[in-house]
């Protein structure tokens, strides 16, 4: 197992400038839907369920 770097920082209500390894992306929530601008989307489900995939 390698290492990791993740870095998040809030832009606003909803809104999220995130760091990691391998660039920088920005998040938005809309309800349970998360899109980020590399064209992950994640969905929260009931029950502490989560679906992540892709939208592009």
């Amino acid at each position: 197992m390698g290492l990791n770097y993740r870095r998040r920082k809030s832009l606003g209500k909803g809104t999220w400038l995130n760091f990691s390894g391998s660039g920088a992306s920005v998040s938005k929530r809309f309800g349970p839907l998360t899109v980020n601008s590399r064209g992950r989307v994640s969905l929260r489900l009931p029950g502490g369920l989560n679906w992540r995939g892709r939208w592009r």
